[in-house]
């Protein structure tokens, strides 16, 4: 994959690649006037992982319309139908393209291969199959009891207008569920996913099309988080917001929603999940080698750079005494760092948060 960088990443409206007039007296196209690099965390100053090319206002626009032009045929297609196609995704993420994901993940988000592997093919798939799984258990659960003379049931309507998924930069399986889930359930979606992840996402966005999602029923359109959200966010027609990034962007997000909420056709849901870290608690009777090595991967897995990451701990003193700590500092000694292609190295390199990006990061 390393001989064949930059890799090119286009907008995708309609299952169609954008391209634009160089300018209005011009008959040559282009991808857009907008480029982009996202670089290799590892390697900032050399070839770029993949140049991307960043929505016009006019490029978000018909992805709007076309979504929506879309909604009531995929609302209407048969179950069966749109759970067979996130199945041969998943199919395809575990096959066909396996390890042209592991690579992407490794070389954009500074994975080891290990962790390139449980996010990329493991969890992403995991997402498109629970999903269906989830969807169609909800699906047959109807009302037990009925009264003479009626029939009771129970059907389930997708959104009315389109969700907004924005991904972040630290998971490949998080931007293709967020994209997913409202669409599994018959709506239809864009995508704006963080320049960090951008060629991981949009490999994910290619097999959900080979699969056979329609291409207005999903948009691919990258671009300036706050130009796109913003004009997505302020359609009549936006109905939800599917959102994993900072703290602070959910809520200046939830709060021009709000402040918006006399222009929509209905009332917006916001589904979000926002950056933290997690704590442990020893208790007095665990094994001290089996804790230290669960504080070592959950602390610096990926850098520590996911919301799952240890980042306070608590171990009693009878453990202090016994050598744990020790024991860890010990442990943290072995750990090697470097680039992502020794698969020597746990830790690979920690990425560079820019002006650009900074608003993705979770």
């Amino acid at each position: 994959m390393v001989s064949q960088m930059p890799f090119d990443v286009p907008c995708v409206v309609g299952g169609k690649e954008v391209s634009e007039k160089i300018s209005a007296a011009a008959d040559a196209q282009v991808r857009s006037n907008d480029i982009h690099d996202q670089l290799t965390p590892d390697s900032i100053n050399t070839t770029p992982l993949c140049r991307w090319h960043a929505a016009s206002r006019e490029t978000v626009t018909d992805a709007i319309e076309q979504s929506l032009k879309a909604q009531r045929e995929w609302a209407n297609t048969p179950w069966y139908d749109r759970a067979t196609i996130f199945l041969r995704a998943a199919a395809l993420v575990t096959g066909k393209y396996r390890w042209q994901l592991v690579a992407a993940t490794m070389l954009g988000q500074g994975k080891n291969v290990w962790q390139a592997e449980v996010d990329a093919i493991a969890e992403l798939a995991d997402f498109f199959r629970f999903s269906v799984k989830l969807v169609d258990d909800g699906y047959k659960q109807q009302p037990l009891l009925q009264s003479n003379d009626a029939v009771n049931r129970v059907e389930y309507r997708p959104l009315e207008g389109f969700t907004l998924a924005v991904s972040p930069f630290n998971f490949t399986a998080i931007g293709g569920n967020l994209v997913t889930v409202p669409t599994i359930l018959g709506g239809v979606a864009l995508w704006k996913p963080s320049p960090m992840s951008m060629y991981a996402n949009y490999l994910t966005h290619r097999i959900l099309l080979e699969a056979g999602v329609p291409g207005d029923v999903i948009q691919f359109i990258p671009g300036n988080a706050e130009a796109v959200v913003d004009q997505c966010i302020n359609h009549k027609d936006f109905a939800a917001l599917h959102f994993t990034g900072s703290t602070q962007v959910l809520r200046s997000l939830w709060e021009k929603i709000g402040k918006n909420i006399h222009k929509y056709r209905s009332y917006p849901r916001i589904v979000g999940e926002t950056g933290g870290k997690n704590f442990h608690l020893v208790h007095p009777s665990a094994n001290i080698q089996d804790t230290v090595v669960a504080a070592i991967r959950s602390g610096y897995e990926h850098q520590g750079q996911k919301c799952s990451a240890l980042g306070r701990l608590y171990i009693p003193r009878s453990m202090e005494r016994a050598g744990w700590v020790d024991t860890f500092v010990k442990e943290a000694k072995r750990i090697k760092q470097g680039g992502v292609t020794n698969h020597e190295n746990f830790m690979g390199p920690v990425m560079l948060v820019t002006d650009q990006v900074k608003d993705d990061f979770s």
